[in-house]
């Protein structure tokens, strides 16, 4: 009873979540309907049929609205217009209402769909009687669909009584952030929820969730909880967890990263089960940490006309690899000048997994118009925003002394004054008193 219970309370409490984010205006969705081309065998790869469907989706199954509108276009058949109960309104969702007249379109795709017991062992339990019910005798379907501007992922599993195009959602999963970008050292929060038809007889057995982590072919279980037996799966995965409460409450099953480091970037699957079914979405994580620049020397030696100044400026603990460098030169009447990108060097990467690289420059008065100097400034441009460093240029003797260089002569000059003044009045003085002791021996 108590499995039964959280799925209903998980059911309507799900249910007002998603009326009141995705509101209840069904769109009617173009979709492709793919299915393997019957007949083909030898070990061959399935060649794959793709035709133009039509979703009409409504929340009511007693409704007869969708029903009395439009029938399809020419170029789509009329076995391939399906009438769609959604309870929970997700498929109502205004990411998959294209504005009037738009030519960019909600990814959406439908397939014939298999009921069939998990062989995880975290899901296992829920499939426990060798018999499979009689409901699952009908047409099942699966439909994954994007959202427009990347606002959502959602996968359903949907039931149709045989021979028919009325098929109900059974199980949905879906995300609001498909795409989340974190910086280094940030909790990250990716999001996922899953919703169970309550009049299902397959809710009655509870249900399990996943995340796996895949990228660049490497892949591992982050995560895995069973719901019917209250238990966690053993991973080795540190620092991720699920708020336990909401996955009960409300089938929030968001993945929760106490602290994003570089190996979290990839993307991570979120799965939920129940028995005989499945349905799962991407949510790709890119962690994005910007350079953070030093330059050297600093400050800036002084340089006279035909003089070489060289600089470095470095760029440190930034991911991803991509980084672009260029030099600028801001002259006393606020010009700014480009220097180019200097000499850089090869990236190197640290214990934390991040990259450091070096660009060096040659300040050459006789290659590069540096006229009387400046702020000479270090410009990194990377993914996760652009850094500046500056350090200030100092070339005297050009075309003359500028105010700033007959200053400096000048107190050059009353520094070397007041110098010779004072060993001056050393060898003065020091000649007085030999005088004076001399008289008094006499």
């Amino acid at each position: 009873m108590a499995n039964i219970s959280t799925i209903y309370k998980l059911s309507f409490l799900a249910f007002t979540y998603f009326i009141q984010v995705y509101g209840t205006s069904c769109p009617v969705l173009e979709c492709w309907f793919v299915q393997e081309k019957p007949g083909r065998g030898g070990g061959f790869p399935a060649a794959m049929i793709q035709e133009k469907s039509l979703l009409y989706i409504n929340t009511d199954p007693e409704s007869e609205q969708t029903k009395s509108q439009q029938g399809p276009s020419a170029d789509i058949s009329h076995d391939r217009v399906y009438y769609i109960t959604d309870p929970a309104a997700i498929l109502c969702s205004s990411s998959l209402h294209p504005p009037e007249g738009s030519v960019h379109k909600p990814q959406c795709e439908i397939n014939p769909f298999m009921p069939q017991p998990s062989t995880v062992q975290w899901a296992v339990p829920l499939t426990d009687s060798a018999h499979s019910p009689i409901y699952l005798q009908a047409d099942w379907y699966s439909a994954a669909l994007q959202g427009l501007d990347g606002q959502l992922a959602l996968s359903s599993v949907m039931r149709a009584p045989t021979a028919t195009k009325e098929p109900t959602v059974v199980l949905s999963v879906s995300s609001r952030t498909p795409l989340v970008r974190s910086r280094l050292g940030e909790p990250v929060v990716l999001d996922c929820g899953f919703w169970a038809e309550a009049s299902s007889p397959l809710s009655s057995s509870g249900f399990a969730v996943e995340w796996r982590y895949q990228f660049r072919g490497d892949g591992r279980l982050v995560l895995a909880y069973d719901g019917k037996t209250d238990r966690f799966a053993e991973t080795k995965e540190k620092g991720a967890g699920l708020d336990f409460t909401a996955l009960h409450e409300t089938g929030n099953a968001s993945l929760i990263l106490q602290e994003a480091e570089v190996r979290h970037t990839g993307t991570y699957i979120c799965t939920a089960y129940l028995p005989y079914l499945l349905a799962q979405v991407a949510v790709e994580l890119e962690i994005v940490e910007p350079p953070s620049l030093s330059i050297f020397p600093s400050p800036l030696p002084l340089s006279v006309p035909g003089q070489v100044v060289k600089v470095q400026c470095e760029a440190s603990g930034f991911f991803p690899l991509s980084l672009e460098f260029h030099w600028e030169l801001t002259g006393p009447d606020g010009k700014v000048r480009p220097l180019g990108q200097g000499s850089v060097t090869g990236h190197r990467q640290g214990p934390d997994n991040t990259y450091s690289q070096t660009t060096r420059l040659e300040l050459d008065s006789a290659k590069l118009d540096l006229g009387r100097g400046g702020e000479v400034t270090c410009v990194a441009v990377h993914p996760g925003g652009t850094r500046r460093a500056s350090v200030t240029l100092n070339v005297i003797g050009v075309n003359g002394p500028s105010i700033e260089d007959s200053m400096a002569m000048v107190a050059v000059a009353l520094g070397l004054y007041g110098l010779i003044k004072i060993v001056s009045w050393t060898f003065s003085s020091g000649s007085d008193d030999t005088n004076s002791q001399e008289k008094k021996v006499k």
